[in-house]
């Protein structure tokens, strides 16, 4: 959908190889108020190759919001009717802790595999593991009546997305103009009259510092004017 639907250009979705270059693993991210987000869709095989690969992988993603896809792995953590306990859970449990993740609870608890084959039972191996701490983002659905022609539920969840702030103006000094010879010449007299003499611990420099930031922004504002930004202005 990321590439499909265009209402969600202005998020700028890329697909990294950059970052994980694995057939099983697709890391996708997006922008939101120029923070970089991250969503991980993972398929295990029976061998769990991937979440071995994870592991002995050293990787460093920030913000990774969610980590989802079929780990074929049945654990009492998630299934209730699967009474034992699976000794490569601790491993998908470590690798989520590393990604600063936490299981996510379905809204609607159940199966998330159906299998064609007549006898063999219904399964939860679909799971999804979302920013640890969050309020809003802490828990999905499973939707077996989407499955159609698949033997596998998808899982749903919703992103809170925040308000964008776009700024509508900004100060604005023009090149080569007489503001900004001004605005110059103001800067280099500050730098003169700087008292550097008084710099006899930290304190003081803090203080010399803060005075310089304070005067060099009154040049800025003095000599500046204000402009409007447009859809098409000049970054």
């Amino acid at each position: 959908m990321a590439y499909i639907n265009t209402h969600l250009s202005s998020f700028c979705f890329l697909l990294h190889k950059d970052i994980i270059n694995h057939k099983d693993i697709l890391l996708i991210s997006f922008f939101s108020n120029n923070v970089c987000y991250f969503i991980m869709n993972i398929y295990s095989d029976f061998s769990y190759s991937v979440l071995k690969y994870l592991k002995d992988t050293e990787v460093n993603i920030n913000n990774l919001l969610i980590m989802t896809g079929d780990f074929n792995i049945r654990d009492p953590s998630w299934d209730s009717s699967f009474p034992y306990h699976m000794s490569i859970s601790d491993d998908l449990f470590i690798l989520a802790d590393l990604f600063n993740l936490d299981l996510s609870l379905p809204t609607n608890p159940g199966p998330t595999r159906y299998p064609n084959t007549m006898g063999k039972s219904n399964l939860v191996i679909n799971l999804m593991f979302l920013c640890s701490g969050s309020n809003e983002l802490n828990n999905h659905s499973i939707h077996p009546d989407w499955c159609l022609t698949l033997d596998h539920a998808p899982l749903t969840v919703i992103i809170p997305i925040e308000e964008e702030f776009i700024q509508s103006s900004k100060l604005f000094l023009l090149k080569k103009s007489e503001e900004e010879e001004l605005f110059v010449t103001e800067v280099v007299d500050i730098f003169k009259s700087l008292d550097t003499l008084i710099l006899s611990n930290q304190e003081s420099l803090k203080q010399v510092f803060n005075l310089l930031v304070s005067r060099i922004d009154q040049a800025w504002n003095t000599n500046t004017r204000k402009v409007n930004i447009m859809r098409h202005s000049k970054k």
